[in-house]
């Protein structure tokens, strides 16, 4: 196959009339009943929100003699109605009626994939937990299998301060109205639907503080047995989502193969740090097995590939990672080596029979180099130097190392603490120290300690009397070199990533209790190549009129007493040279806290968004959401505006108390 044509446009009307968007890559001089085809199904804008990555993607499929179906959502973009929350029924029933019309299309061959980062990669999972006959495959980046543990909205019971900023962006993007070239005069029509009835998607988060039916719903952990078609999961160590690989492949055994790489939050053909993939040549080979029935071996390939980091410095942005590839045939729990509490504060091979008490209440604003759970961008979001960190928490350090110790796997971490209050926070992180001083993360993991028996239940605590705490850290794939230290790093607060329970909590560790178990790197771990893309920058080029921005900064108010951590970006404006659509998002986030007062926390987050053709037409949405809490509630509000040029033509509003829930 050596060409391909694109429907702009396709309209799919479902069974109650709703007419969904589409955008087609089509190989052309296919024979009828020839083609497979992938779906990517989203509510972020096809038109101009995917418009890049799936430009960079499509294409190539296509040449290879597959459909890309790239679909809005209903209420997004183009298509008609209103979102009514994540990965809803209905949103899911949607997507199988979108797979029934594929299969009825006359060049279709009856085979589907799905396809997807982040929603997209959640929603692949969740639509193929359905057993639509036709949905063949998937392949999931940057996903999750448990969306209340491995989400953005809570981490072992803590409440994640990304729940506001996801919210506020959804808040943003929905707002923003249907294109008229496509859907003609009855863009403000739906436009004044979608504002209208748009919801605030943090109200009904909020409501769900433990893990309840809410969450269960489209976590395919809760029926890994019954998950019926092979999947390739991918995520990449700068992400918040780098656990589901292993999940999937512990969950779902030969169903699954697993690639996780350096990067952050991007597809890895054009993510970084680098080095990237050949995700096309990966993601062809993968389609062309499942959906052609070609007997390309990809079934038997290794069922994990992962990159082992070779102890980067720390930087905001770090363009290439050192390290290399290694492939497991068949992932198995791997070999541990524990290191134990001792006193001085050390990790060591043996367990000291030596209790040392050691007391612990960090600073609220403990936290501030942890970068975003979330890392969208390249630059300025990815976990910085933990020397700033370390001096909020209680650290525990081994001597400097003889031999290079190499991890693959989940850290593991138990303790005995003694509480002071009903409640608290722990937070462990697992640190590269430099013969230089300067401190890398290798992994972290949070518990809200009401939590300890479990999600579902959580229970206060007796202050004074010792809890028996079991943490896992996040995987991490990792090279320590000879002369460097590990330092495990134990907190009470990691803010702003994790939001403050309702009062200071301080607890009493005992040391002697202390065991990190460290997930070796097997020995059954080869090293292997894996191809870089062909086209090393692979993103099109669009018209610039305005350039983009983005900055992060740490102000430390030393009269008022108050932490300000700032977060801008400017999408800037750039012009579609097809449609002659040009876009701008600009995000301006602020959180502020006291470091002796979880109370003063607040976190304010605003959108402007635009969109303009040369022949006049301008409309822009200015959206407001902010998070506040007392000893008993969360309190939320948001704002959405709407233009149409100058003049103002819809506003809504939000503003509610949700009581707090053992969080």
């Amino acid at each position: 196959m050596t060409g391909f044509t694109v429907t702009e446009n396709q309209w799919i009307v479902l069974a109650d009339g709703t007419r969904l968007a589409a955008r087609i890559w089509m190989p052309t001089d296919a024979p009828a009943g020839s083609v497979p085809a992938v779906l990517e199904y989203l509510p972020y804008r096809k038109g101009d929100g995917t418009s890049m990555r799936d430009e960079a993607t499509y294409p190539g499929f296509a040449e290879a003699g597959i459909a890309g179906i790239r679909v809005d959502i209903r209420g997004s973009g183009e298509s008609d109605g209103v979102i009514d929350g994540e990965y809803t029924e209905r949103e899911l029933a949607d997507a199988l009626e979108v797979i029934d019309w594929i299969v009825a299309q006359d060049w279709s061959n009856g085979a589907v994939g799905m396809m997807g980062i982040s929603w997209g990669g959640f929603n692949s999972l969740q639509v193929a937990a359905l057993k639509h006959p036709a949905l063949k495959a998937v392949i999931s980046i940057a996903s999750t299998v448990d969306r209340y543990n491995d989400d953005i909205h809570h981490k072992n019971g803590c409440l994640l301060s990304a729940n506001l900023s996801w919210a506020a962006y959804m808040l943003a993007y929905q707002s923003r109205a249907p294109d008229p070239a496509i859907v003609g005069e009855r863009w403000r029509e739906m436009w004044r639907e979608r504002l209208e009835g748009e919801p605030f998607m943090l109200e009904e988060w909020l409501r769900h503080q433990r893990r309840d039916d809410f969450w269960r719903h489209g976590s395919i952990a809760e029926d890994f047995e019954g998950f019926p078609v092979p999947a390739l999961v991918i995520a990449g160590w700068a992400d918040g989502y780098r656990n589901t690989p292993f999940k999937a492949v512990e969950g779902l055994g030969e169903k699954a193969k697993a690639l996780v790489g350096p990067w952050v939050h991007k597809y890895p053909h054009f993510a970084w740090p680098k080095p990237r993939t050949d995700f096309l040549g990966e993601a062809i080979a993968w389609w062309n097995r499942w959906l052609k029935g070609e007997a390309n071996g990809a079934e038997n390939g290794p069922q994990l590939r992962a990159f082992i980091l070779d102890g980067p410095k720390p930087a905001l942005r770090r363009e290439i990672e050192p390290g290399r590839w290694v492939a497991m045939d068949r992932w198995a729990a791997p070999e541990v080596l524990t290191l134990h509490g001792q006193p001085g504060r050390r990790l060591g091979a043996e367990a000291s029979l030596t209790s040392e008490p050691l007391f612990l209440c960090s600073p609220e604003d403990t936290g501030v180099m942890a970068g975003e759970w979330f890392t969208l961008k390249p630059d300025a979001e990815m976990a910085g130097d933990q020397r700033l960190d370390d001096a909020g928490s209680l650290t525990f350090d081994t001597r400097p190392l003889e031999a290079a110790v190499e991890l693959l796997g989940f850290p593991r971490v138990t303790l005995r603490l003694t509480p002071e209050t009903a409640g608290g926070h722990l937070v462990a992180r697992l640190v590269d120290i430099h013969p230089t001083g300067a401190a890398t993360r290798i992994s972290f993991g949070t518990l809200n300690l009401t939590h300890v028996g479990g999600h579902a239940e959580p229970a206060t605590l007796e202050p004074g009397r010792p809890v028996e705490v079991r943490l896992q850290l996040d995987a991490c794939g990792y090279r320590l070199a000879p002369g460097h230290v590990l330092r495990l790093s134990l907190s009470t607060a990691y803010w702003p990533m994790i939001l403050p329970g309702p009062r200071s909590a301080g607890v009493t560790v005992d040391s002697a209790s202390l065991a990190l178990a460290l997930p070796l790197l097997s020995a059954d771990a080869r090293e292997i190549e894996i191809p870089e893309p062909a086209d090393p920058d692979p993103l099109p080029t669009y018209i610039e009129h305005a350039p983009s921005v983005s900055r992060r900064s740490v102000e430390r108010d030393l009269m008022a007493g108050v932490t300000r951590y700032h977060l801008l970006e400017d999408t800037g404006l750039f012009e579609h040279p097809d449609t002659g659509l040009s876009t701008r998002q600009v995000r301006d986030e602020t959180w502020t806290i006291q470091p002796d007062d979880p109370l003063s926390m607040v976190g304010e987050t605003r959108w402007s968004t635009e969109m303009r053709r040369a022949d006049g037409w301008v409309v822009t949405t200015r959206t407001r959401a902010s998070l506040s809490a007392t000893a008993t509630d969360f309190h939320l509000s948001a704002e959405a505006r709407a233009y149409e040029g100058e003049r103002e033509v819809h506003v809504k509003t939000w503003d509610t108390a949700i009581p707090r829930d053992f969080m």
